[in-house]
């Protein structure tokens, strides 16, 4: 055989090798605190009288300013007494991620249990973090739809597009089952205004009340998907003083971001707390209304060609956008 075309092949065989799924045989099952077992959270019993004057409706807030979401996100993390499901399409590896892991690893080193899912598409240069962080007793961290070779995705969809072009486009950060924030921001400088160049025009929404377990299962539902894998199962594993040698550099990077004046805006809205500070006072100017949670199966991700064409659609209420979801075997 010609050196050319044994070149061609040793390429394809590393190729397909390193594309090879790992078993999932043996992986820690995990579900979301029912709403009545978290400890005395302020997220929830704040707005208590609220939620008893409209029962089975969900109190929401918009978070137009950026600013704001961001300071939401971090003081949310930080009243979480004993558990945050935080799931994401994007997770930058930028000033605003760097702060925002920080508050994921401050939550569990005061023993809240921290489950961090993300779209694998969305974890570029993220690598040791998140091997690290998953390293902590209290952290587990998943992978969905995830890439074999981490330094070249683009073999994943050259060798397997129909899996890997169907991403995880969810993003719900929720503390205790009590409170949750939800919507088009994913997490990045560029999603909360802390850069000069290009930024994104979203929303999201700080949300009480009844929706808020419905997004907990719908969590559950993806972290037990066969799409989600465990970090440690994707990426290199650190050893013991290596993940924590990354996360104490972890630690003293976000320090230093916090005093960049890139990032001001960001730390004025975390010290003025205007959102779960009002919150927590009862002061908080939500809208109570009927809600209903509409999202795609998490089995979108192991969708072949064949079934592309069996969609169907699930319309909620009046107000409520139209979504469409596969039919996955």
């Amino acid at each position: 055989m010609p050196i050319r075309q044994m070149g061609l092949v040793a390429l394809l065989a590393l190729l397909l090798t390193g594309c090879a799924l790992p078993p999932l045989e043996g992986r820690h099952v995990s579900t979301s605190i029912g709403p009545g077992e978290a400890r005395a959270n302020p997220l929830g019993d704040a707005p208590a009288h609220q939620k008893a004057a409209h029962p089975g409706r969900t109190g929401v807030f918009l978070l137009s300013d950026p600013a704001m979401t961001f300071a939401a996100l971090t003081h949310v993390a930080r009243t979480a007494q004993r558990s945050l499901d935080v799931q994401y399409y994007i997770w930058h590896a930028d000033l605003s991620g760097t702060l925002l892991l920080r508050e994921l690893l401050d939550a569990a080193d005061r023993g809240v249990r921290v489950r961090l899912l993300l779209d694998d598409q969305g974890t570029r240069q993220l690598d040791a973090e998140l091997a690290a962080l998953h390293d902590h007793p209290n952290i587990a961290v998943r992978l969905f739809n995830r890439f074999m070779t981490r330094d070249a995705r683009w073999i994943g969809f050259l060798t397997d597009f129909d899996r890997t072009n169907l991403r995880m486009h969810n993003r719900v950060f929720v503390a205790d089952n009590q409170a949750l924030v939800s919507g088009g921001r994913n997490i990045g400088d560029s999603y909360f205004g802390s850069t000069e160049g290009f930024f994104f025009s979203d929303l999201d929404i700080l949300a009480v009340g009844s929706v808020v377990d419905d997004v907990s299962r719908a969590f559950d539902q993806y972290w037990q998907s066969r799409s989600s894998y465990p970090a440690d199962r994707i990426l290199p594993t650190p050893g013991k003083e290596a993940a924590t040698e990354t996360r104490e550099a972890l630690d003293f990077e976000a320090d230093a971001i916090a005093l960049d004046p890139q990032v001001g805006d960001l730390m004025v809205a975390v010290r003025e707390n205007y959102v779960v500070g009002q919150l927590l006072e009862g002061k908080l100017d939500l809208e109570w209304a009927p809600t209903r949670l509409v999202i795609d199966p998490p089995a979108k991700g192991r969708l072949r060609r064949r079934d592309s064409d069996k969609a169907t659609c699930r319309t909620g209420q009046a107000g409520t956008r139209y979504l469409s979801a596969c039919r996955c075997p």
